[in-house]
């Protein structure tokens, strides 16, 4: 492909990304030192003069920094034996554990009050077992719950990277060590963990990024008491409609997660040097003795009752009605419970949501198609292009929806009323992902195959067409897939621009979940269950089109 076209191709990606994305930034960067139209700073001293702020930046962090250890803690058993061990049913298992990260956050927090709520599974089951009055389990408005819905959200990126590492591993190294007398717990922690640290590091510092930016978990169990930079930004902005503050924290967390992006990209490059690695039909072995059967089916039921009953418990409880089990909450949907006169039915909201995700997933691969090409076809900078497209990976969608309110709210760039901006603020959230599920193939593709069509007459258009597209269209469809349910789960950035008619269902549940009424908790559950069905439905196409075990995300 020849210079000029090259640059046309990766110019259209890069228009976009400049449009939406750096332009938004450079709004709220220019909103943080220059608000009032002077150079201003007094956001910036209002947070850092602040216990209250300087108190939710001390707890955004520390919470990110124990949900990540406590996943990695959660995760690594589970990682050791798809690593080391062949079983029945293995691939299915591993499937299903991807189901929950997939999953949109705004289902994590009502399959959690469904499970640890006061009228949840947990408390119910005490209540009857032990005829109490009154829930013994108060786990909502608290860390813990917190915790726990962080570990169920991440566990299959520490699982999935860590043990995808630990299968290619050589265990004639521990081999040797234990002929030479060493134990094995000498083994794991001398030989074993460095040669994994990479893959574990690389893995804690994703995970503690999607903590650190935490959204709609924190603001639906957590209470007003709990929150981090991401719900201040939102409460500030929506709420207090304090746009400079808003915008000086905003700017500050785009620093920090910038910073976390950049050392993980140094990871994973440190995770793909080449080391000793082995293939896994050497490196696996099948259960034989009792205690390693014991061991494993103990683990793998543990991981599967943790990662699966939330989510089992919500449609259960989106089936509970006053009358008993029945569909009655689905079939309520569209009451307007309250009288109230800005109701939207949730099938609007349905409608809504499957519409943004279409035009999202032919959005997110069209331009990701063109930036990965790019990308693979760039001898120099090619790395350099990999890493600006990473780069909205590294910016919160409650701060992209905050930077579209700031950029596109005033001429000559007025998208207040814009209805597809929805669809572009779920094109960049998902962009980064799309992008990472083609390029492998791409890079997979032998230049000699190419020259080969090309010499035979076939034009760039047809080589792309002809040659390129079959051995990629796996992969695009995972990609397709994985916009699909970015943009069907998108609540942060939608929070903020989109207008009541054209709330989706992340947004019309986390209304329902706010009104009281056991009325409006059954439609939330019921929607919520709608969207959990939906999502789960495009995960296992996903897996099934999915090609290998790949260590990134």
């Amino acid at each position: 492909m020849n210079r000029k076209l090259l640059g046309l191709v990766l110019l259209v990606p890069l228009v976009f990304l400049a449009l939406f994305y750096f332009y938004p930034l450079g709004a709220i960067l220019g909103y943080s030192f220059f608000g009032t139209g002077t150079l201003d700073l007094s956001g910036f001293r209002e947070i850092f003069g602040d216990p209250y702020y300087l108190g939710v930046l001390w707890f955004t962090t520390w919470q990110a920094a124990l949900s990540t250890l406590l996943t990695v803690v959660a995760a690594l058993p589970a990682a050791y034996i798809f690593a080391r061990y062949e079983f029945r049913g293995q691939t299915l298992v591993r499937a299903l554990t991807t189901l929950p990260f997939l999953m949109p956050t705004i289902v994590v927090a009502p399959a959690f009050i469904a499970l640890f709520g006061p009228r949840g599974a947990v408390n119910s089951a005490l209540m009857n077992v032990f005829n109490l009055t009154a829930p013994p389990i108060q786990l909502l408005d608290t860390i813990w719950i917190i915790f726990l819905a962080h570990i169920f959200y991440n566990y299959t990126i520490v699982f999935r990277i860590v043990s995808t590492a630990w299968t290619n591993l050589d265990p004639q190294l521990g081999n040797a060590a234990r002929m030479l007398g060493a134990n094995k717990a000498w083994v794991f922690f001398e030989i074993t963990l460095p040669l994994l640290m990479p893959a574990i590091l690389a893995a804690s510092l994703l995970v503690f990024i999607f903590d650190f930016t935490s959204f709609g978990v924190i603001l639906i169990l957590g209470g007003a008491r709990l929150a981090t930079l991401e719900v201040e930004i939102y409460r500030t902005a929506a709420n207090l409609f304090d746009l400079p503050l808003a915008a000086a924290l905003s700017l500050i967390q785009i620093g920090c997660t910038l910073v976390l992006i950049v050392v993980y990209t140094g990871l994973q490059a440190r995770l793909a040097t080449p080391m000793r690695l082995r293939p896994r039909a050497i490196t696996r072995r099948k259960l034989e003795r009792a205690g390693q059967k014991v061991f494993v089916t103990l683990n793998i039921t543990a991981m599967l009752i943790f990662l699966l009953a939330p989510l089992v418990v919500l449609i259960f409880e989106s089936l509970d009605t006053p009358g008993g089990f029945g569909l009655g909450n689905y079939l309520a949907l569209n009451e307007n419970v309250r009288g109230s006169a800005t109701f939207l039915p949730p099938t609007d909201a349905l409608r809504n949501s499957l519409l943004f995700a279409s035009i999202t997933v032919a959005v997110a691969v069209s331009l990701s198609l063109l930036a990965a090409y790019a990308i693979t076809r760039t001898k120099r900078g090619g790395g350099t292009f990999d890493a600006v497209f990473l780069l909205p990976l590294a910016t919160s969608a409650v701060t992209l929806g905050f930077g579209y309110i700031l950029a596109f709210s005033r001429a000559p760039l007025d998208f207040r009323a814009a209805i597809w901006l929805i669809p572009v603020a779920h094109t960049l959230v998902a962009l980064p992902l799309v992008i990472r599920s083609i390029v492998p193939m791409l890079r997979q593709i032998k230049p000699n195959v190419r020259e080969a069509a090309a010499m035979l007459g076939a034009n760039p258009a047809r080589v792309f067409r002809e040659v390129d597209f079959p051995i990629v269209t796996r992969a695009v469809l995972v990609g397709a897939v994985f916009a699909f349910i970015i943009s069907l789960g998108e609540f942060g950035a939608t929070t903020l621009i989109a207008r009541p008619e054209w709330a989706t269902m992340p947004l019309a549940i986390y209304r329902l979940l706010g009104q009281p009424g056991l009325a409006n908790y059954g439609q939330a559950m019921a929607l919520s269950a709608v969207l959990m069905l939906v999502s789960a439905v495009a995960i296992a196409l996903m897996e099934r089109v999915r090609i290998g075990e790949g260590a990134e995300f």
